[in-house]
């Protein structure tokens, strides 16, 4: 039962990701090889200028790659504590003298409770990211 709540789980954070990908930094990786292309158009201008352009550009990328990396770890360190605690319940529980079968199931319903509340925390999740890729998106150029 819990196995399946943490299917649903890892589905949704897959769509987000997906979903960030396709609509917002997929975007921006064109701008990024545009923006390069055009550093390299330039005949004028040294070596050195030429890199310092190509950074420029991708620049907000990587910014942007950085964000949602750390916002998806800090959601599943969120997650990993929630289970932790969970498993500290049972086994508190264990030893305080309930059945083996009352820890499995107090378990259980914790870490469902967990992914149900973790759920819950995607849609939020998602708007603040699409609202950063959007902010990060404006600091790219053509």
């Amino acid at each position: 039962m819990a196995e399946e709540y943490q299917n649903r789980l890892q589905n949704g954070v897959d769509a987000m990701v997906k979903n960030l990908e396709r609509e917002n930094i997929r975007k921006m990786q064109g701008k990024l090889f545009r923006c390069s292309a055009q550093c390299c158009d330039n005949e004028k201008a040294a070596m050195q200028q030429v890199h310092a352009c190509i950074e420029r550009c991708h620049a907000p990328l990587a910014q942007a790659q950085s964000l949602v990396t750390s916002e998806l770890e800090r959601f599943q360190d969120r997650l990993g504590r929630c289970t932790m605690h969970c498993n500290d319940k049972a086994k508190d529980s264990l030893e305080s003298g309930s059945k083996e079968s009352q820890a499995r199931a107090q378990l259980e319903s914790c870490v469902i409770k967990c992914a149900e509340d973790h759920m819950n925390l995607i849609p939020s999740m998602t708007k603040k990211l699409k609202d950063a890729l959007v902010e990060a998106d404006k600091k790219t150029t053509e």
